[in-house]
């Protein structure tokens, strides 16, 4: 019988990227003179959990570095060698050169194998004292421990294995030991035969050993539970980590250890050390339980989910369009059931929408890295910070977030912080701080990326602008000067590198945002730093709208954007020479925006007086838009009008109101841009 493990390939491809990531983390994060035990541990079954799966799947280059990375840092993990810088840094190429192997396997990528060999050979010279593992050979270490009385197990067997090599016995011995108490058939020395005291089945012992066998090559049989005996404490290391986690110590051989009377402090010794054992049990268990609570859906699924909820939002609101002129009283029962139908639809609607909602982390965790290579490269010293890791942002829109936020956090060490000398003249400390935070505001998330560099040259800026024909004047305010950054082909670095220079980026970066409905802004003070702010929509699938009419036509406004809505007296209503109208509200002067002139419509009510004005707000701009009426609120599904139309000024998408009509989404960060 043989097992057919393709279906299990791109699990194991996503296992091992979130362990080379997690590896990575841990690395950055490590303190090289006092590395806490646990994190080395982390760090290692990482390693040995993607040896296993790509010998499992016959994935022999990743397996050949995994070994020889494994091999020193149980070195490490062991006390017998003392972690060092170049250690890190080695470690560190290593996780490269195996996401290069993982993305060659998966995506058919181009793998150097000179580098591959070049770090095969860097960690084994690292490793030095590595021996050999010629022949199989499980480590039976004498006991130098107190004796506990034995748990009592449910079940007792014998396990069989075929001819198999250490590295594999081990790693099988080692998963064993996590459902009870394991040790070898002395009767049966020249053979790889174990026996099994566990509350497990004989199910959880073919799942183990199926990911380096086949389970018909297994032969396990069952006895009787043996009589309580008397067996060896064992540490935390002993009794295994996870996933293929080799065995560094078992039961000695010695007969003699295993009969041994107990005393009294033995008793002592014995219940303090099974209180550490159920402890660590019932840690295990709650473990596996989440395990079990979790399964991997491809996205595709997860999309088509979101567009059916998309479509019965359209249904409902559709329903409910068609009951709203029916009699409240001889209707009660269908008006409360369709009432009803609202409320569960918008339940389910946030439900699966929750499923596409990522942590920011997903992004931020790729900085670090980053951030170290950069700077040791620009000879800098930076202090890199994240906040809000664990705020949500929808999935289609934090992968393309990427690039924007690396080009950004690449800018800030290369334009914003200063070399050590320069920071320690002005007074400051010799290491940058670099900053990345998300949070959320409303329908929104709001992600920064501020550094305490130079902050931006003015001067300099205002010079390469009208190098380069822009139209600008001496007396811009900071805020429209800042936004010079984002032409095309801006830049003022005088020096092209491979880091910055070509003048190409920063406008890319506003294109992105912006079509992703986001908009960004930027706050400077030099010899300060630089703070640039982006605000996105936490999703583009669905969103609460409020119905506005402006003539004939009906808009979506975004609720997340409206603060409050009022009809202005005429006395409220000043016109600006050559700058339209504003309207006071609550003694602050505000722009009025009136949607008729904007998309070229008749109105209802040409004078601001007879309409209604909503206030709207975005990244502390407040704006008046004017309106004939407020038709309702609404949540209404997102179509993207681009695609499918053209961009259009002041509009972000489009979509179908219960009505079957199509009604536009109002862009209201463009809006309030053109009124300034």
């Amino acid at each position: 019988m043989t097992i057919d493990m393709s279906q299990f390939f791109q699990v194991f491809f996503d296992e091992a990227e979130e362990l080379l990531a997690e590896k990575e983390k841990l690395l950055l994060g490590i303190d090289i003179s006092s590395p806490d035990p646990e994190d080395l541990n982390a760090i290692f079954r990482a390693a040995h959990s993607i040896k296993g799966g790509a010998s499992t799947f016959g994935l022999a280059d990743m397996a050949e570095v995994t070994h020889v990375l494994e091999s020193l840092l149980d070195k490490i993990r062991k006390g017998e060698m003392v972690l060092t810088s170049e250690h890190v840094e080695a470690f560190l190429v290593a996780k490269d050169i195996l996401k290069m192997q993982l993305d060659g396997h998966r995506l058919g990528a181009t793998v150097d194998q000179d580098a591959v060999a070049d770090v095969q050979m860097l960690l084994q010279s690292l490793s030095q004292d590595a021996v050999p593992a010629n022949t199989l050979e499980i480590n039976f270490p004498q006991q130098k421990k107190e004796p506990l009385l034995a748990q009592s197990y449910a079940n007792f067997f014998v396990i069989e294995l075929p001819q198999l090599p250490s590295d594999d016995v081990n790693a099988i011995v080692s998963e064993l030991g996590l459902l009870g108490t394991i040790s070898r058939d002395e009767a049966i020395l020249n053979n790889c035969t174990l026996q099994l005291e566990t509350n497990g089945t004989r199910d959880d012992i073919v799942a183990i050993c199926s990911f380096l066998l086949d389970p018909s090559d297994l032969n396990i049989t069952t006895k009787d539970t043996p009589q309580k005996s008397v067996i060896v404490g064992q540490s935390e290391d002993e009794l295994g980590y996870g996933f293929f986690e080799p065995l560094d110590m078992m039961f000695p051989p010695d007969a003699g250890a295993d009969s041994r009377s107990v005393t009294a402090t033995d008793t002592h010794h014995s219940l303090l050390h099974d209180s550490k054992i159920a402890v660590k049990k019932e840690n295990e268990k709650h473990i596996n339980s989440q395990e079990a609570s979790t399964i991997r859906v491809g996205i595709e699924k997860v999309d088509q989910i979101v567009n059916l909820i998309g479509e019965l939002v359209i249904t409902q609101a559709m329903l409910e369009q068609r009951t709203q002129d029916l009699d409240p009283i001889l209707n009660e029962r269908l008006l409360s059931t369709v009432a009803h139908l609202t409320r569960n639809t918008r339940d389910l609607q946030e439900a699966v929408m929750s499923i596409r909602m990522m942590p920011m982390d997903y992004v931020f965790s790729r900085f670090p890295r980053m951030v170290r290579d950069l700077a040791s490269k620009l000879g800098k010293k930076v202090d890199f910070i994240t906040y809000g890791a664990s705020t949500e942002l929808d999935k289609g829109l934090i992968e393309r977030i990427v690039d924007p936020l690396t080009h950004l956090v690449r800018n800030s060490i290369d334009h914003g912080i200063e070399m050590p000398a320069i920071r320690t003249q002005s007074g400051k400390t010799p290491t940058g701080k670099l900053s990345l935070s998300a949070v959320h505001q409303g329908g929104n998330i709001v992600i920064e990326v501020s550094d305490d560099g130079g902050g931006l040259n003015r001067d300099r800026i205002l010079e390469k602008a009208k190098q380069s024909g822009l139209a600008v004047s001496e007396s811009m305010p900071d805020s429209e000067v800042w936004q010079l950054i984002f032409a095309p082909g801006f830049s003022t670095a005088e020096i092209v590198t491979d880091v910055s220079g070509r003048g190409v980026g920063m406008d890319v970066v506003k294109r992105n945002i912006a079509a992703m409905g986001g908009v960004v802004d930027i706050r400077s003070a030099k010899g300060f730093g630089t703070t640039i702010t982006i605000s996105l929509p936490l999703t583009l699938a669905i969103l609460d709208g409020m119905s506005i009419k402006v003539g004939d036509e009906i808009y979506i406004l975004p609720l997340g954007f409206v603060m409050e809505s009022l009809q202005p007296t005429a006395q409220d209503v000043k016109d600006i020479n050559g700058k339209g109208q504003v309207i006071k509200v609550r003694e602050e002067y505000l722009p009025l925006i009136a949607l008729y002139e904007c998309f070229n419509i008749e109105p209802k009510f040409a004078n601001p007086s007879d309409g209604i004005a909503v206030i709207v707000e975005v990244d502390g701009k407040k704006a008046a838009l004017l309106v004939d009426d407020l038709v309702g609120q609404q949540q209404v599904v997102v179509k993207n009008i681009e695609s499918n139309y053209r961009k259009i000024p002041g509009i972000s998408g489009a979509t179908i109101l219960g009505d079957g009509g199509v009604s536009l989404i109002l862009d209201v960060a463009a809006l309030l841009r053109s009124a300034r």
